[in-house]
């Protein structure tokens, strides 16, 4: 019984880890697509803790929002052959832009639509190559 507890802990554990890695890479990628982008606006005083407040706040709404608005638009995900799913995305930001306010802030829509994409891409590049060999690393330990 206290080796399942502790094989339970070490899950805990692993996850905590987990999602940290993914934190802390996911506001390095953030950061460079605002470096990368004028018309996107964070405030510049505290750039590195509204970074990571926008990357945990579509961290939520990506476990929350995301898997609804994924179902409602199947059909037009469908027809598009998968071309719509970036605007999810962009919904996902604009909808952060909205909650910040002033502190983040997407200027244009089609800007806001490329930084969507670009966040995909750079996110898949980030999380194959980064992110899940240190993951693998950290469970073999």
């Amino acid at each position: 019984m206290q080796i399942i507890r502790e094989v339970k802990g070490f899950t805990r554990v692993n996850r905590l880890l987990e999602w940290i890695i993914y934190m802390l890479g996911y506001t390095i990628v953030f950061i460079i697509v605002s470096n990368l982008f004028d018309s996107l606006y964070i405030d510049i005083e505290h750039s590195y803790i509204y970074s990571f407040l926008v990357v945990f706040i579509v961290y939520l709404l990506n476990i929350t929002i995301k898997p609804i608005l994924v179902t409602l638009t199947i059909p037009i995900t469908g027809l598009t052959l998968g071309l719509f799913y970036p605007f999810i995305n962009l919904f996902i930001l604009k909808l952060t832009d909205w909650i910040l306010g002033s502190h983040f802030d997407l200027n244009n829509f089609w800007i806001a639509l490329w930084i969507a994409i670009l966040i995909s891409i750079m996110n898949f590049l980030m999380e194959g190559f980064i992110i899940k060999p240190i993951v693998r690393r950290v469970k073999k330990v």
